[in-house]
């Protein structure tokens, strides 16, 4: 008997441990975030286009999935979508032609809350992929962003979240070697990087 206290033991002190770990994530519950906002950097267009375009930026939307962790930590993943009619046609004697191009970043990462109950500040960092298509052709890359914002709740399952995005997609990268010795080579990488900055209002639902 004496030799089975300590499973026992164990065996208790893991139910109880998976308990409190189940009523936390009872407590906090899976948040689903529908969002509307608009996005800045008109760069991405014209990468699309192929085009000197005249346009800063267009309206997005998307939503978000919180599974709450620990702490008022969350694993995050959203998706945002944005389109807008370019206007492209650089020669000054050619056709002007209005364009569809759309802009939509899939990203997965962390996002922290603070505070108390009704009002949590929150900052994030994502990275995932950004597809961009225009004039029949779509491109895909590597994108990181990080931002921050609030999250207000008038009851315990519905809220309000305020958001602000700074996103980094590098669109290519060269290396050139520019100097050897014996045993390597220093090479300098030249990236090119495009910028987008978002801000969004969403609703809050949270389960259960």
């Amino acid at each position: 008997m004496a030799s089975r206290r300590p499973g026992r033991v164990c065996t208790m002190a893991l139910l109880i441990a998976l308990g409190s770990a189940r009523s936390d994530l009872h407590a906090q519950g899976l948040e689903i975030s529908p969002f509307y906002g608009y996005r800045f950097g008109g760069d991405f267009f014209a990468l699309a286009t192929h085009h000197t375009v005249d346009l800063d930026g267009a309206p997005a939307f998307g939503l978000a999935l919180d599974v709450p962790v620990q702490n008022g930590l969350q694993v995050e993943g959203f998706f945002t979508h944005q389109e807008g009619d370019v206007v492209a046609g650089a020669a000054s004697l050619g056709p002007i032609g209005v364009q569809r191009t759309t802009v939509q970043h899939w990203m997965g990462g962390a996002l922290q809350e603070f505070g108390g109950d009704r009002v949590r500040p929150f900052a994030t960092g994502m990275l995932g992929l950004t597809r961009y298509a225009g004039g029949g052709d779509s491109e895909i890359r590597f994108t990181v962003s990080g931002g921050g914002g609030a999250k207000l709740f008038g009851t315990q399952h519905i809220g309000l979240r305020l958001d602000g995005r700074i996103s980094a997609t590098f669109i290519d990268a060269q290396g050139t070697a520019v100097a050897c010795v014996q045993g390597g080579c220093f090479i300098a990488l030249h990236t090119n990087v495009v910028w987008q900055a978002e801000f969004t209002t969403g609703l809050i639902v949270r389960f259960p």
